[in-house]
């Protein structure tokens, strides 16, 4: 078994199920220490105990500033400093444009967009302080890119951090530290499997080069990768993981 991420500690946000749960899984299999974050504790602490190496669970709310203070104080206090962070952590909603209104597009963008900020800000200061030469993995969605209906809240957000992955890379490539996002086209998700999003499969699988549902295990391998001394040379990229849907 691989053990490209040994001696590394990861925080994959989101994790509790889905995309950010196979990021854990796959990090851990290949070697990394895994911080499983979730707003859901229990579901957090259940997929930490099914992992190697460690793996400890951090209830947080990323939109919330003190909240994730305390993840990385636990972080640094437990397992010296963080090497790798994953932002999946996400709302993902189904709302026409004219049932948006001001409460939901804070709610998004506050979880969606600024609890990447808070993230970012927190662990790569960490990072920084402890000499680490860290990878940051954003997930974002290949809905910026088309468009997506019902999710005008998410898309801008989205399309967010697509721009503040650009940014950031360019803020810390110095520092050594590589900062990189993933666009996810659908996948099927526990959540994306319990919403409306389940019944696009269809109509999203014409659009597609290959065929079939994506899986968050497809997600896991590039992230894995991107936190990987073989994507050292890569920062400030999107890389659409979507079966073709987005050709660019």
């Amino acid at each position: 078994m691989s053990k490209i991420h040994s001696g590394k500690t990861a925080i994959v946000t989101g994790a509790a199920q889905g995309i950010g749960e196979a990021i854990a899984r796959r990090l851990a299999e290949d070697g990394a220490r895994v911080v499983v974050s979730d707003v859901n504790a229990a579901g957090a602490e259940k997929v930490a105990k099914s992992l190697p190496h460690d793996a400890f669970a951090v209830t947080c709310d990323v939109s919330d500033p003190d909240q994730v203070t305390r993840l990385h104080a636990e972080v640094e206090k437990k397992a010296k400093g963080v090497d790798i962070l994953v932002n999946n952590a996400a709302i993902v909603p189904f709302i026409a444009w004219d049932d948006v209104d001001l409460a939901h597009w804070r709610k998004l963008i506050d979880v969606n967009l600024t609890g990447v900020f808070l993230m970012c800000r927190a662990a790569s200061d960490q990072m920084r302080k402890l000499g680490r030469k860290g990878r940051i993995i954003n997930i974002a969605s290949n809905t910026f890119f088309a468009g997506t209906p019902n999710m005008a809240a998410y898309v801008a957000a989205k399309g967010g951090v697509i721009g503040f992955t650009r940014a950031l890379a360019t803020e810390l490539g110095k520092h050594g530290i590589n900062v990189n996002a993933i666009s996810p086209g659908l996948m099927e998700s526990d959540g994306v499997k319990a919403s409306p999003h389940n019944n696009a499969f269809e109509f999203v699988g014409m659009l597609q080069a290959l065929p079939g549902k994506g899986q968050p295990v497809e997600i896991a391998g590039v992230a894995s990768f991107l936190a990987s001394d073989d994507a050292k040379w890569i920062t400030g990229q999107t890389i659409n993981v979507d079966a073709g849907m987005v050709r660019w």
